[in-house]
């Protein structure tokens, strides 16, 4: 079984879009092997789950609150905690029964889970294989770095990093704002591809040929 963990630089990264891709590209490609999804938890009434929902009916999401705010914060406000129990326990009942779990998290690294715990130390102690995501702007580069350096920092295993064209751009735009040699140079850690600007966010298919063309993926 194999577990990546989906995170991110910050919130608007497009993680959500990226995991879609992603199951979709084990669906068409390795239809052989179970395929689960699972957000760690959600807040806001309206997000991630109810736009997975639309393709996939078997998304696990084990705690949601109301408001769109870091999650111990919406908790409060509702007088409730975040049980870091049961989010472990529902990814161990998904573990056990698929060959492939995408587990996005909320958020980027450095992102409260708890009020004691960032997303960062979940992947940590959870012992996650993990890609970043990183949108593809200016500032990119010193982002990135700076997340590298909190992932190596809490000793994550950090299988690579994903660049998203979360807004339409040239490849000028790619290389002036997020070129590969200096990165991977500065990090240490292999960029896995540019997923270019998505407009049609519906077809499975096609998300799952994009991930074929232009990320560095495997079954593994």
């Amino acid at each position: 079984m194999t577990t990546l963990l989906i995170t991110a630089t910050d919130t608007d990264a497009g993680k959500t879009i990226i995991t879609t891709a992603l199951r979709a590209y084990y669906h068409y490609y390795f239809p052989q092997m179970s395929t689960g999804l699972m957000k760690l938890l959600q807040t806001g009434e309206i997000g991630d789950a109810e736009f997975y929902r639309q393709f996939f009916d078997d998304v696990v999401i084990p705690q949601r609150f109301s408001a769109p705010l870091a999650p111990p914060i919406a908790a409060d406000l509702e007088g409730k905690t975040i049980d870091i129990d049961l989010i472990w326990r529902n990814y161990q009942q998904l573990a056990q029964t698929k060959d492939i779990v995408l587990l996005e998290t909320l958020g980027g690294l450095g992102s409260p889970v708890t009020h004691e715990l960032t997303v960062a130390d979940i992947a940590s102690s959870w012992g996650l294989e993990t890609i970043l995501i990183v949108p593809v702007k200016l500032g990119a580069v010193a982002h990135t770095v700076a997340n590298v350096a909190l992932a190596r920092h809490h000793k994550i295993k950090l299988k690579g990093i994903i660049f998203n064209c979360v807004t339409p751009c040239s490849q000028t735009d790619i290389e002036n704002w997020t070129p590969q040699k200096l990165i991977e140079s500065l990090t240490q850690t292999p960029v896995l591809g540019y997923f270019p600007y998505q407009e049609n966010l519906t077809d499975l298919k096609h998300l799952a040929q994009q991930v074929a063309d232009y990320l560095v993926v495997d079954e593994k």
